[in-house]
């Protein structure tokens, strides 16, 4: 059975699987921005930059106010948290098989000095 924050994991990193919305975040990581704001770098719609942001909007990865008709988006940084949280154990599991790795190369390296 997969949890809730397995199931936050997975859209956040289907969010993340795509260029445009990756540059969407990076935008938003900047400063807030509005929709026509987001889509002026791209060759694309304001509907299809909509949808891309309502990908994210799922991933809880964009936070969208609307004030008249103009829509806001800015960042939800907290939910890229859950994937920093899920690359840390990662980088231990990797670093705990690095670590002893060196140790016999410098063993290694003064055995040949």
């Amino acid at each position: 059975m997969v949890n809730q924050y397995e199931d936050n994991l997975n859209e956040i990193f289907h969010a993340l699987s795509d260029p445009t919305r990756r540059e969407i975040v990076y935008m938003m990581a900047q400063k807030e921005r509005t929709v026509s704001e987001l889509a002026e770098p791209f060759d694309m719609s304001l509907a299809a930059i909509s949808k891309h942001i309502k990908v994210l909007e799922r991933a809880n990865l964009v936070e969208r106010n609307v004030r008249g008709r103009t829509h806001i988006c800015r960042l939800n940084a907290a939910s890229l948290s859950q994937v920093s949280e899920w690359l840390r154990f990662y980088e231990r599991f990797w670093s705990n098989r690095f670590d002893p790795l060196e140790k016999e190369l410098i063993k290694a390296q003064k055995k040949e000095h």
